[in-house]
């Protein structure tokens, strides 16, 4: 039997479960498929289950096979597919339901910032699955990046894990040099994240691209121009958007240090399962990020 709802104003929320019937959230994923980002994907979609009971999550990639790894576009016709053949067996079995109405599926591209290159191809899929879906905006800019980044810079020692206790890091960057691609649109998008990193962190942070030849070298020399002398480059990307060699060629010839992409970080499966609600409209408030101490 389920327990009574604790009266007053300080109860304990009721905890969300996807409605019956909910679209299924597809999780388009860009880059070259492979093994580990099968493995990121996959805790993605696991820690946005384990936030909302019942979530019917799935994963599409924008350069699948069809095989191992099935492309966004045919995730989404099997979901559609699915759904058709549930409301034909329920009417086969005498039960009176009301014939599917709304998105088949709710499509978020695992995307930290813009990148309408990606997200052009992305559409196109959609497009031309002929499938009823939705697709959101990209993850950020949101706090809950600002803490990933904080989290990763401070896992190479190149920030201090948190400013409340007193004690230094010998590495400790004094700049940072925020990684985007996606060109000048996801330049100025990651920025935001970027105050709100430099709020936490208490250094200049600055963002780049790492698709424009010289972007990373030029920023890391304005940076140094106005004081920083150890500086650190922090990827605004998931990890499967782009070849890890460039981050670390690119650290390379800013002469910087580089922390790791953000990865399967907590934030990003809440973020995409926030982006998920948001569009069904039944998502409470936003995710909250850890607040600055």
């Amino acid at each position: 039997m389920p327990r009574p709802r604790q009266p007053g104003r300080h109860r304990r929320p009721e905890p969300l479960a996807a409605p019956e019937g909910a679209p299924a959230l597809v999780l388009a994923v860009p880059g070259t498929p492979s093994a580990a980002t099968r493995g990121l994907a996959e805790e993605v979609v696991s820690i946005a289950r384990s936030e909302l009971p019942g979530l019917d999550a799935r994963i599409g990639y924008i350069d699948g096979d069809d095989g191992e790894f099935p492309t966004l576009q045919s995730v989404l016709v099997h979901a559609a597919d699915e759904r058709t053949a549930r409301f034909e067996q329920a009417l086969a079995a005498g039960v009176e339901v009301k014939e599917p109405e709304g998105p088949v599926a709710v499509v978020v591209p695992l995307l930290a910032g813009p990148d309408s290159a990606l997200l052009r191809v992305i559409r196109q899929a959609v497009m031309d699955s002929r499938v009823a879906a939705d697709l959101t905006d990209v993850l950020g800019p949101h706090p809950l990046l600002a803490e990933a980044l904080h989290v990763r810079l401070s896992e190479a020692g190149l920030a201090r894990a948190d400013r409340a206790r007193l004690f230094t890091v010998a590495t400790a960057a004094d700049g940072i040099v925020l990684a985007s691609v996606g060109g000048e649109e996801a330049v100025q998008a990651a920025g935001i994240t970027g105050m709100l990193l430099a709020a936490r962190l208490a250094v200049p942070v600055m963002a780049a691209a790492l698709d424009q030849e010289g972007s990373i070298t030029a920023v890391a020399e304005q940076l140094r121009s106005s004081g920083s002398q150890q500086l650190a480059l922090a990827p605004y990307l998931i990890g499967p958007e782009i070849d890890a060699g460039l981050i670390a060629e690119a650290a390379q010839e800013a002469g910087c240090s580089a922390a790791e992409a953000i990865g399967p970080y907590p934030a990003i499966g809440k973020l995409a399962l926030s982006k998920y609600t948001t569009a069904l409209g039944i998502a409470p408030q936003q995710p909250q990020g850890t607040p600055v101490r």
